[in-house]
């Protein structure tokens, strides 16, 4: 397929397939998917900065669930639909709190909000809003609501891109927002 070009969006948009929670659309010669209802997501890094302050101290806290397009399990950063439960109008800043807290078991003191994303923008047009959580207390054990079967883990900083490997080596898949935390000179943002 040759590359779009702006001559594609003169042409309508037409919906190929919908469902739940997404909608396979065509404009021209490109396709894409969209979420249904417009819905965002909210991604988190949320880093438990220990105690003591201490810049060894300092873990990320990541989740491992199953994926059935990847037909395995990802490790990621936690994340969840923004506007997905009883509250369609929910704040992103809420959604991620109530993501963290009910995948991981964590609270964040605050939410800081580090601007809109989009993760594969030439097959879909779902953007997420990414958070820096602060201040993080363990409050509970996260794994999610019923049926996610969320695992949660509690990585050191300096030894993640190691126990990403181990992961991958294992046959997890590995989200591409992972690279946040893998880039050099990481400040952990």
């Amino acid at each position: 397929m040759s590359a779009p070009t702006h001559d594609d969006m003169t042409l309508p948009e037409e919906v190929r397939w919908e469902g739940r929670f997404i909608i396979a659309k065509q404009r021209g010669r490109w396709e894409y998917v969209s979420r249904s209802r417009g819905i965002g997501a909210a991604v988190i890094l949320a880093i438990d900065e220990g105690a003591d302050a201490n810049p060894h101290d300092r873990h990320v806290i990541l989740v491992e669930q199953f994926r059935v397009p990847l037909g395995r399990p990802c490790i990621e950063l936690p994340a969840g639909l923004v506007g997905d439960g009883a509250e369609a109008d929910e704040a992103p800043a809420l959604a991620a709190a109530r993501e963290l807290e009910e995948e991981t078991g964590y609270q964040a003191a605050r939410m800081e909000d580090l601007g809109q994303y989009h993760s594969s923008p030439g097959m879909v047009s779902e953007s997420f809003t990414l958070f820096r959580a602060h201040g993080l207390t363990r409050v509970g054990d996260g794994g999610g609501t019923a049926g996610e079967g969320i695992t949660v883990h509690r990585v050191p900083l300096d030894g993640l891109q190691p126990w990403l490997a181990e992961r991958r080596a294992e046959g997890y898949a590995i989200d591409v927002k992972l690279l946040l935390l893998l880039g050099e000179g990481f400040s952990a943002v």
